[in-house]
């Protein structure tokens, strides 16, 4: 290939690449702008993507600030969502251990019920499941959430963390069990360390799996003060006589904070665990 195609063809990427991030970032630009926005400029015309300087207001943020419940229904989808990681992690990398290292009787079979269950949705069974929580007296609690949530994950942290594990040499499990360390000791000073970037990368698509539910909440949570905050977010909409959509926004902009955070404190991991855990095994 000569240099003036492989510039040509470096051009082209980097464009591609210009428009896609444009086209991804444009909605959340775009909901920023609403959030500044008074209500009644939102129906201005000719519009605007984003407030003029003078328009610029934080009302629609004090009056999320305002009201308590917010804070409850953030702090309810907080915990929701890092016990749904701490514990999907846990599982998933002791059940990914197992089957990455150990061979026994109808250990294929539950790697085919791991990769099989992954393509069914959990909403599909939402009536088998609210009767499960009805059962166990799980409804209208927040707590109750996270078990659900959990199952609903598994068998994609399972697969992916198994497939990195696959690729961590047995060597440095040989050399735990030289030393007279056991099954315990290879889980959780071999293989849970190594297995970090993995780990993390299934961590960020739980938490965000977890932190955006909304039909299973909704069904099994009646009160407001244990709801989430992708049902109070939808709280907006019909509650005044029309929606007030710089409200809606500011409250979605908040919502967005923990996802930030989690990514930007994960990203290290992100594409090693993805290219690792995805593309080899």
């Amino acid at each position: 290939m000569s240099k003036m195609k492989r510039k040509t063809r470096t051009v082209v990427i980097y464009v591609l690449l210009v428009i896609g991030a444009m086209l991804s970032i444009m909605p959340m630009i775009y909901m920023l702008g609403v959030s500044l926005k008074p209500n009644g400029a939102l129906y201005e015309f000719p519009p605007h993507f984003f407030p003029r300087i003078e328009q610029i207001t934080l009302v629609n943020f004090q009056k999320v600030l305002s009201q308590s419940k917010f804070f409850r229904n953030f702090l309810n989808s907080v915990l929701v969502a890092c016990l749904t990681v701490i514990v999907s992690a846990f599982v998933a990398s002791a059940l990914a251990f197992c089957l990455a290292r150990f061979r026994f009787r109808g250990r294929k079979l539950l790697i085919g019920l791991v990769i099989g269950t992954m393509i069914i949705p959990g909403t599909t069974m939402i009536i088998t499941q609210f009767q499960l929580a009805n059962y166990l007296h799980l409804t209208n609690s927040d707590l109750g959430l996270v078990p659900f949530y959990v199952a609903w994950v598994m068998p994609f942290s399972t697969f992916m963390i198994m497939n990195y594990i696959q690729n961590i040499p047995t060597d440095y499990d040989e050399a735990v069990y030289v030393e007279g360390g056991d099954v315990f000791a290879v889980f959780f000073k071999v293989i849970v360390p190594l297995s970090k970037p993995a780990i993390a990368s299934v961590s960020i698509f739980n938490f965000l799996t977890s932190w955006d539910e909304f039909q299973w909440a909704l069904t099994v949570i009646d009160e407001d003060e244990k709801r989430t905050m992708p049902i109070a977010i939808a709280g907006f909409f019909g509650e005044h006589q029309f929606t007030e959509w710089g409200s809606v926004f500011a409250l979605s902009i908040f919502s967005l904070i923990p996802v930030f955070v989690i990514f930007i404190t994960l990203q290290k991991y992100f594409v090693s665990g993805l290219q690792a855990g995805g593309l080899k095994g």
